[in-house]
């Protein structure tokens, strides 16, 4: 079994990824062979792979449980301020290893696992991602959950627990293809479901107008059933809970309504009310205003807002039931952060919660509405504005909200006439500004502006990259800023060190620590400290050194999996990112064909070696990205198969790219594509993932691309392209595609090569909509910003010859990276807009011995 280590896992054995003593390592061991014989009633002659995995996850769950119960029976004894973060998306990925390290057990369970004879690594490839986001928004979720615990915050995580995730992508004849991802068929040992806490949802219904006011009545309900998983911080024995709602069909759903022969179809009607828990929506930066989607929002919100409540009782009173309750004091316990798509949140807590607190009666049925609540409202919420793309704003359609949700209409209505008395006071005979900042569009369908709806009802704003929240409050939402300013804010985003250096890439983490101590990791700003390193030759070679196993072990990976052979020694250029037209795929893909038509030319020129390896998920409605992934494929099969090419140039579309396989390629890469129009990407995190890993950056000066060239320099960046001033300029004076075409002959030559069917030459006409688009409608400029492009590429190849200057360069990203910790975001949420103070105490480790009491879930 046993085998000489390599540097890299010789590194992995310092302290920073746990200590290992020989009880320990025993007390794993018994905890394994515990749950593979009592908790999956297997013995070593039958079990699987799969079945060991579960064995561990159990055993690394029962190093959780004592710190959870804790954790919840410290907060309901101290009761601090709670903080709930409200979102549709929680990409959480793998939990076993991220909990590991957070314990600090990584190397007792990997001692543990070898003395039995099992490799650790293939037991971690068996778990399934939680795929349950899109993308960016939601690994920002998930990313923000970690360091709330890490700094000690009482915070809840509160989503949708969908049964089916992102969709798996396979990649068949070079197009898209979706499966539906399954991810619960094998159990999840992580959640633990909490029928207890089971709350009804109303919906449909009609509103009933009485002397005593407004009712709701007549609705059809639906149950929300949640699931409780631990959120561990990193080493303080702090673990939160994040709490999905699953949606569940009453009893007595349809049987009122049914004749005794209906019974059947009655029982099989329930479906119906569980869909809405059913399946993710695979859209990123695109609003779908179906009817399912807004069940989901309201679903969600409305039981998390129950839930809320009953806490804030039983942490306040004692006691869930009392009645009279004052809640003046709610936003002194309670912050309330909303994502992006769950502006209803705002009007809910108007509307409903506040309301009912007197009783339990639906949500919106109180019988006067106390405007009041509209004070405790906008106290208790704070929204996040995610992009700046017109598309992937809410806009609900009034028939629609009507139909689901009537009295709530009815009280939109009422906020807006008060919202708008207030404008009409400010502004008198100012008519067009009070159509723009109307919650409600008129003119053709009548719609309801999510956006508006939460910024009127929020204490605070804010965007997620300096250049995201200025364009926020000089262009997006102008009349709003220019009204309060005070309420606008911004929260540049930022990533979790222990997934995304710690799991991800050992080496590189334990070559840091060896250099400035092992608390970089709680506090990522010490990061500066390797500026002293730079000129330090040893240190360069070891930063190298890391860079490169982790290409050959990711090349191994491509080899096994897509059957194609890389050379390692290549330059790894990774544009891994959800595929749309504003992330401008495209540009990299004209890059691909300039690149293939140099080495044809002039085949004996020196070139440097490059892998190009593009990855990321279309959604299934979009036309044009999946036209955008086919001509990749098109465009890979055409350079892999040339002889004349060899192994200068390779192009791989990674399939399937999810949080796994990212923690995979980000950190073997060389150079990471940050190439969207200025002023389109909100902020972007993938940016600072690869930063952190000594990527180095080819980008536009957009979202956090400005600051992470602010911090490192921007001479340590590659820079390029429009600036948004010069986009702004451009549109004024009009874009002229054809031009840019006319001019530049290599940018000529690769259009013609896809517009004649060069890279599909069985179906010649393959790509005209692309083309077309190119041309004639790009909103994103893609030949704008070709040819400082292409030229700020000869300048990444001519300094990769270069590997010390490179492996230097590198060195200052990653010194300069300590700004983009989430850790560093969520201090900033904390003090400036949740007002309270992140506590570094360590909560005592639990004593097994010690029944735990009094705790409030």
């Amino acid at each position: 079994m046993s085998r000489p280590l390599s540097d890299q896992e010789r590194r992995k054995q310092i302290s920073i990824r746990g200590i290992v003593g020989a009880e320990s390592v025993a007390e794993l061991k018994r905890g394994f062979n515990r749950h593979l014989h009592f908790t999956l009633v297997k013995d070593r002659n039958v079990a699987t792979p799969r079945d060991y995995y579960f064995a561990l996850a159990h055993t690394v769950r029962d190093h959780l449980v004592g710190r959870w119960i804790r954790t919840q029976q410290y907060y309901y004894e101290k009761d601090p301020k709670r903080i709930y973060y409200l979102s549709l998306e929680f990409y959480m990925g793998r939990t076993l290893q991220n909990t590991m390290i957070n314990l600090g057990l990584q190397n007792a369970c990997d001692k543990a696992i070898y003395q039995l004879g099992l490799d650790m690594e293939e037991l971690e490839e068996i778990e399934e991602d939680a795929g349950l986001g899109n993308g960016g928004l939601g690994r920002l979720a998930a990313c923000f959950l970690d360091s709330m615990a890490t700094l000690g915050l009482a915070a809840y995580g509160y989503g949708i627990r969908y049964e089916y995730g992102i969709f798996n992508q396979k990649i068949r004849d070079g197009w898209q293809v979706e499966e539906a991802d399954d991810w619960l068929r094998h159990g999840n040992p992580w959640e633990k479901a909490r029928p207890e806490y089971m709350l009804p949802v109303h919906f449909y219904g009609r509103v009933e107008h009485a002397a005593t006011g407004a009712k709701w009545v007549d609705t059809q309900v639906v149950l929300a059933l949640p699931y409780d998983t631990p959120v561990p911080g990193y080493l303080n024995n702090t673990v939160n809970t994040m709490r999905l709602w699953s949606a569940r069909a009453p009893n007595d759903f349809n049987l009122r309504d049914f004749n005794v022969g209906d019974y059947i179809q009655a029982v099989l009607d329930r479906n119906l009310a569980e869909n809405i828990s059913r399946v993710l929506y695979p859209n990123d930066n695109f609003f779908e205003g179906k009817e399912l989607r807004l069940k989901q929002e309201y679903f969600v919100v409305a039981a998390t807002l129950q839930d809320i409540i009953r806490r804030f009782k039983a942490s306040k009173f004692g006691s869930t039931d009392s009645v009279g309750i004052v809640f003046d004091s709610f936003p002194d316990q309670v912050r309330a952060h909303e994502l992006g798509g769950v502006g209803l949140a705002v009007l809910l807590t108007m509307v409903g919660g506040l309301c009912m607190a007197a009783g339990s009666q639906p949500l919106c049925s109180a019988p006067a509405l106390p405007w009041q609540a509209w004070d405790i409202t906008k106290r208790t919420f704070a929204y996040t504005n995610h992009t700046v793309l017109p598309e992937a704003l809410e806009r609900w359609p009034v028939d629609l909200v009507e139909k689901l949700l009537p009295r709530h209409l009815q009280i939109i209505y009422e906020i807006n006439q008060r919202h708008l008395d207030h404008i009409a006071f400010l502004f008198p005979n100012d008519v067009d500004r009070l159509q723009r900042m109307s919650l409600i569009e008129e003119g053709g369908t009548k719609r309801i502006n999510m956006a508006h709806l939460c910024i009127v009802g929020s204490h605070a704003v804010n965007g997620v990259a300096k250049i995201h929240s200025e364009i926020v409050k000089t262009q997006v939402f102008e009349d709003f800023a220019a009204l309060e300013p005070e309420k606008f804010q911004n929260k540049t985003n930022g990533i979790t060190p222990r997934r995304w250096l710690l799991l991800c890439n050992p080496g590189l983490a334990e070559l840091i620590a060896e250099k400035i101590g092992e608390d970089y990791v709680r506090d990522l700003s010490q990061l500066t400290k390797l500026h002293g390193c730079v000129d330090d030759d040893l240190f360069i070679r070891e930063v190298a050194k890391v860079k490169q196993e982790n290409k050959v072990k990711f090349a191994l990976y491509l080899e096994k999996e897509y059957k194609v052979k890389i050379n390692p020694s290549s330059m790894f250029d990774v544009h891994v990112k959800r595929i749309h037209e504003y992330k401008r795929q495209l540009m990299n893909c004209l890059h691909i064909i300039t690149m293939y038509n140099r080495i044809r030319k002039d085949p004996a020129k020196l070139f440097v070696p490059r892998t190009v390896i593009i990855g990321g998920k279309a959604a299934p409605g979009y036309h044009m990205a999946k036209m955008i992934i086919k001509l990749i494929n098109a465009v890979a099969q055409v350079v892999n198969n040339d002889p004349i090419v060899g192994s200068k140039l390779k192009v791989i579309f990674l399939e399937n790219y999810r949080v796994s396989l990212a923690e995979k390629v980000i950190p073997a890469t060389d150079l990471s594509e940050q190439i969207s129009t200025a002023g389109t990407e909100a902020s972007g995190t993938g940016n600072m993932k690869f930063m952190l890993n000594g990527a180095l950056t080819i980008g536009t000066m957009d979202g956090a691309n400005v600051e992470m060239a602010e911090e490192a320099g921007e001479e340590n960046l590659f820079i390029f392209g429009m600036r948004v001033e010069d986009v702004t300029e451009l549109d004024r004076e009009g874009y002229n595609a054809q031009k840019y075409y006319n001019q530049l002959p290599e940018l000529k030559e690769a259009v013609d090569q896809i517009k004649s069917g060069f890279f599909s030459p069985e179906e010649p006409e393959l790509f005209s909509d692309v083309v077309n688009m190119l041309f004639h409608h790009d909103r994103f400029k893609v030949f704008a910003d070709y040819e400082a492009y292409v030229r700020c590429q000869e300048k990444v190849s001519e300094l990769y010859l270069n590997s010390k200057a490179w492996t230097k360069m590198v060195i200052r990203n990653i010194a300069a990276a300590g700004k983009f910790s989430s850790d560093r975001t969520i201090k900033e949420y904390a003090r400036d807009i949740w007002h309270v103070e992140p506590s570094n105490l360590k909560i005592p480790p639990p004593n097994d011995k010690v029944l735990y009491a009094g705790q409030s879930r």
